[in-house]
C-alpha cells in the first residue's frame, strides 16, 4: 500500500524519533497511556465514557436552546498540537446541536487578498451573531505557534499580534460574545502513533498534510512557540482551558464539562453535568510542553 508523503512519518519514527519515544510505542498496548506524566496509566473505560457523554449530549442541546432563546453569542476556540484530537473533540460538541445555529469554522489557508488584510479581519466574518454558537477548528492563534515555527510570519508581525490579541479578545467581550479558548496537548509518543495511525489508514490518510510530517522535526519549535503563546494571550477576560488529551475520552469530557460549567443556561443538571477533572483541564500551568 502506498503510504503518503513516501512513509515519511513511519521513516522518523525508525530513524530519528528519540529513544524514549520509539520504546513507549514499541511496548504499549492500545489502551495504555504513552505520556509519563499523565495522571492516569490508561484510558477511561468505554462504559464510563458513554454514559458520561450520553449524559453531556443531553446537556449540550439545553445550553443551545438557552442560547438560542436568549440571544447568547457564544465563541469556541480549539487549538492545540497536531493529532491532538481537536476534530473528534468538536464533533463530539456539536454532534447533537442544530446546525443552523452552531457552525464550525474551518478556515483554508489564507488567499492573496486576505493575506494583505488586517490578520483578524477575515475571522470577524464568522463571529456568532445573537443566538448562535461558532467552533473555531483552529483560529488566530495560528500565529503565535504555526506561523511562527515555519516561519510564515516575521518576528515583527508576531510581537504586533501579541499586542493586538488582548485588545481583540476585550472587544469581544466587550460586545458580548462569550469566548472559550481550548488548548489540547499530547506527549510526543502519542502524537506521533496517532500520526502513524493516519498514515496507515485510507480513510484517514486525508487528515495528513506536509506540516504535519515537517512537523515533527520541529517538536521543541512548537514547545516553545505553544509555551510563550499560552503564557502571552492568557487573561481573566480570555483565560486558556489546557486540556491534557493522550486519552481522548477523558479529553472530550472534560472539554464539554469546562464549557458548560461556565454557562448559566436554563434547566441545567449539575448532577448530570459532573465535575471537571483538575488533573485533566485546567489553566496554562497544566500544560506540561
Amino acid at each position: 500500500m502506498d503510504l503518503p508523503f513516501d512513509g515519511s512519518i513511519s521513516r522518523f519514527y525508525t530513524e530519528k524519533a528519540p529513544a524514549h519515544v520509539r520504546d513507549a510505542i514499541a511496548c504499549s498496548g492500545n489502551a495504555t497511556i504513552l505520556e509519563p506524566q499523565y495522571p492516569y496509566p490508561e484510558r477511561m473505560v468505554s462504559d464510563s465514557y458513554d454514559q458520561a457523554m450520553e449524559r453531556l449530549q443531553i446537556e449540550l442541546v439545553r445550553m443551545q436552546a438557552w442560547v438560542k432563546d436568549t440571544g447568547q453569542r457564544i465563541a469556541i476556540v480549539f487549538e492545540g498540537r497536531d493529532a491532538a484530537g481537536k476534530g473528534g473533540a468538536i464533533k463530539r460538541f456539536s454532534e447533537n446541536l442544530n446546525p443552523r445555529g452552531a457552525r464550525i469554522v474551518a478556515l483554508a489557508k489564507p488567499s492573496d487578498v486576505e493575506a494583505a488584510q488586517w490578520y483578524f479581519q477575515r475571522y470577524i466574518a464568522h463571529l456568532p451573531g445573537r443566538g448562535e454558537i461558532a467552533i473555531f477548528d483552529r483560529s488566530w492563534y495560528n500565529r503565535g505557534v504555526v506561523e511562527h515555527v515555519f516561519e510564515f510570519c516575521t518576528p515583527k508581525a508576531r510581537e504586533q499580534w501579541f499586542a493586538q490579541v488582548p485588545l481583540f479578545e476585550n472587544l469581544l467581550a466587550h460586545e458580548g460574545i462569550k469566548l472559550f479558548k481550548i488548548w489540547l496537548n499530547v506527549g510526543q509518543a502519542t502524537q506521533l502513533r496517532r500520526l502513524m495511525d493516519r498514515e496507515a489508514d485510507p480513510l484517514k490518510q486525508w487528515k495528513l498534510s506536509w506540516i504535519d510530517v515537517e512537523g515533527l522535526n520541529r517538536w521543541n519549535a512548537y514547545t516553545d512557540a505553544i509555551g510563550e503563546t499560552l503564557s502571552r494571550t492568557h487573561s481573566d477576560t480570555a483565560p486558556w482551558t489546557v486540556v491534557r488529551a493522550d486519552d481522548k475520552r477523558r479529553a472530550r469530557i472534560n472539554v464539554i464539562r469546562s464549557i458548560l460549567c461556565q454557562l448559566d443556561y436554563a434547566r441545567k443538571d449539575t448532577a448530570a453535568l459532573g465535575e471537571i477533572d483538575p488533573k485533566i483541564a485546567g489553566g496554562p500551568d497544566l500544560w506540561y510542553g
